[in-house]
């Protein structure tokens, strides 16, 4: 994996002092608090710099975090130690990871862009690793996101609407799936105007 333009990419990215997506929780997990409750297991998926893994510790979940940028994953250490939790973080790329079978309470996907085969890949690998009751949680960008340029892959096919979550949680309840837009201030990196989906489902 070291060899991996993506990971050389995304090291790049993370390089420095600063966080690149900012040190507070993206806002649409915040804002699913109520749902959360203590003692639940949690996976925080291409968690970066660690500030959503970090938030669902200070809530009282048993969080793991997993990304593929180690220079990242130096950060996200630093967070959790700075803010006094425990996270259990795990270097490894997502479609190759063993995501282990109903492991986990709760699935965060923040921002996480796969062309189709990879997307397939992970999402059955999401619904196999959450228990029966468990929530996935999403936000990610719709095609109008290429309008405004402020964050998000610049590929049509990597981008998500309605219908797709719709396709992919079938067989879930869907608790909240609507498209919208908003002005992001996460770090340097998602900042502005954005085309938004977000996506609350609960495994049956």
């Amino acid at each position: 994996m070291a060899d991996d333009p993506r990971v050389t990419q995304w090291n790049q990215r993370y390089a420095g002092d600063a966080y690149v997506f900012g040190e507070a929780p993206n806002a649409f997990l915040a804002s699913q608090a109520g749902l959360l409750q203590p003692g639940m297991t949690a996976l925080a998926v291409g968690d970066g710099e660690g500030r959503n893994g970090v938030w669902l510790a200070k809530q009282g979940l048993d969080v793991t975090a997993v990304d593929f940028s180690p220079v990242a994953l130096v950060k996200s250490r630093k967070l959790a130690a700075r803010e006094g939790v425990a996270v259990k973080i795990e270097c490894a790329d997502l479609l190759t990871w063993n995501w282990g079978l109903a492991r986990f309470d709760l699935v965060v996907v923040i921002f996480i862009q796969f062309g189709p085969v990879e997307r397939a890949m992970f999402f059955n690998r999401l619904k196999a690793a959450l228990k029966p009751g468990g929530l996935v949680m999403l936000q990610a960008y719709t095609p109008k996101q290429l309008e405004y340029r402020t964050g998000g892959p610049p590929q049509l096919d990597h981008l998500y609407t309605e219908a797709m979550l719709r396709e992919l949680f079938q067989d879930y309840t869907i608790v909240q799936l609507h498209e919208h837009e908003d002005v992001l201030d996460e770090g340097k990196r998602h900042v502005g105007r954005s085309a938004l989906i977000d996506l609350v489902a609960r495994k049956p």
